[in-house]
This record gives C-alpha cells, structure tokens and sequence, in this order.
C-alpha cells in the first residue's frame, strides 16, 4: 500500500522537492544555532593558538619535510580545517538521521507527502552542506590573522573544497544510517573510522613519516584528499602541471565519493520509508 500511495501521487523535481523543506530547515537551525557557537567560532581560534602557535614555536620549520610549509603552523592549519569539515560531515547525518527515522518519524511524515525520498536526503545534505559551509568560513577568517593564506584565490577555492569533503562523508554515513537499525553503530564508526583518519591522514604530520604500509592506507582515504586539496590552496602551491593534477585526482576521487553516497542514501532511505 505505501509503495501504491508513493507511486499515485504527482511526482516533483528534486531541487523543487527539496525546496519545500526549507522552511523546515531553516526552523530546526533556528533553534539550535546557538548550541553550535561554541563549536563554530571558539573551537577553530583554541586549534590554531593552541597546536599552530604554541606547539609550532617547538617545530623545527622545514618546508621540505612539512610539504612545502613554511612554518608548522602553516602546515597544520588547513589540516584542522579539513578534519572540522569531516566531523560536522559526519555529525549531521547520524544521530539526527536515525532520529527522523527511528524515534521522532519526521521522514515518515514528509514521505506521506508528495515528497519523495530523494527530496528528503537532497534538503538534509543541504543543510548539512550549509552547516559545513559557514564554520568553514568562520574558521577560514580565524586564520587570516595568524598569515597562513598564500593567495586570495586559495581562500576562495577552500570553501568549495571543504564542500566538497563534507558529502564526501555525508552522503555514505546518511545512506548507512537511513538503513540502520540502531544507533550501535555510530560508536564505532568515530571511534574506529573518524578518528584515526582524524589523527593520521596528514593533518598533523606527512603520511610520509609512517610507514609504507599505512602511508598506502592514508592516501587513500577521504580525508587526505581532502586535507592535501586544502593545503595546497591555503599555500598556493598550485603553480605546477603535477599539483594541478593532483589536484584534479582530489575533486574527482571526493566527487566520485560524495555522488556514490548519494545514490546510497537514497536508496537506503527509500527501502527504509516505502519497502
């Protein structure tokens, strides 16, 4: 009978579906902005005091072992503002996710509507997107103080990067969350998947000074990508053929991910609310 109701009533565009939920969202950020102040503005300036100047004062400035920063707290900086992305990314779509499917069944509600679940997942994103969007930008300007940015067009381009590196991980965690039954889960994907690629995918320190093995394992997750793509622009690096390559293999690989979570989540969320 659901599948019957969803079917027999007219269908929308996604962006137009997704449209009629703004009013939704801009109600719940309404309310709960001021939860996120802390997080938004103090958070970034106690990072880059605290482990760009302080701990940096006792770093030894290499440009040749700190990928071509002059400074550690040019190197660490754009790392930190990789990793913010990853963790609001992430911390939209879990727990709020299985709650407006398992315990509030707001999904269900909207789903009752013409609304399909592509609608849904489409104007979650968003917020989500927005979200990362505008800490990104705080932090951004909390780092024009301390001189890290190499050119007005990295500063430009960062946005869109940590865009990007948000529904790289938005879009698959969304999809298992949709799908899953309970909240078990989530511990263990910040404990055994947020946090090491937290700690070891070059925000901090070069892969390079792991070992083979998991210098390998580090380049190939998300958040290098997007920690090497963002570091790049902060120092305006890209002045040669390889690292505009490189750069190109960053888009693409975040891309690639942000577009098959999609497809996940709403996969996942339309066998959860229809099925």
């Amino acid at each position: 009978m659901a599948d019957l109701a969803q079917t027999s009533r007219p269908a929308t565009g996604t962006l137009a579906g997704a449209g009629r939920l703004l009013d939704y969202w801009a109600i719940v950020y309404r309310r709960t902005w001021r939860g996120s102040l802390v997080s938004s503005f103090l958070t970034p300036l106690l990072y880059v005091v605290a482990l760009g100047v302080l701990l940096g004062g006792f770093i030894a400035a290499d440009p040749d072992r700190l990928e071509g920063a002059p400074t550690y707290l040019a190197f660490v900086v754009p790392g930190m503002l990789a990793a913010q992305a990853m963790t609001l990314g992430i911390g939209e779509v879990t727990w709020p996710v299985m709650s407006m499917v398992k315990w509030q069944k707001t999904y269900f509600g909207m789903v009752a509507t013409p609304l399909r679940p592509a609608d849904l997942v489409l104007a979650h994103l968003a917020f989500t997107g927005f979200r990362v969007l505008s800490a990104s930008a705080v932090f951004a300007l909390v780092m024009v103080p301390f001189g890290v940015w190499g050119s007005w067009w990295g500063v430009l381009l960062t946005l869109p990067t940590q865009l990007l590196l948000g529904m790289a991980f938005a879009g698959p965690i969304f999809g298992y969350a949709a799908g899953a039954r309970d909240e078990s889960m989530f511990s263990l994907i910040f404990r055994l998947g947020m946090i090491p690629m937290f700690l070891f995918s070059g925000a901090f320190f070069p892969v390079a000074n792991l070992g083979a093995p998991l210098e390998a394992l580090a380049r190939v997750t998300p958040l290098w990508h997007g920690v090497d793509l963002t570091r790049m622009l902060t120092l305006g690096t890209l002045d040669s053929g390889s690292e505009v390559l490189l750069a190109a293999i960053h888009v693409a690989y975040l891309a690639a991910l942000a577009a098959l979570g999609w497809w996940w989540a709403v996969r996942r969320l339309g066998r959860r609310l229809i099925s």
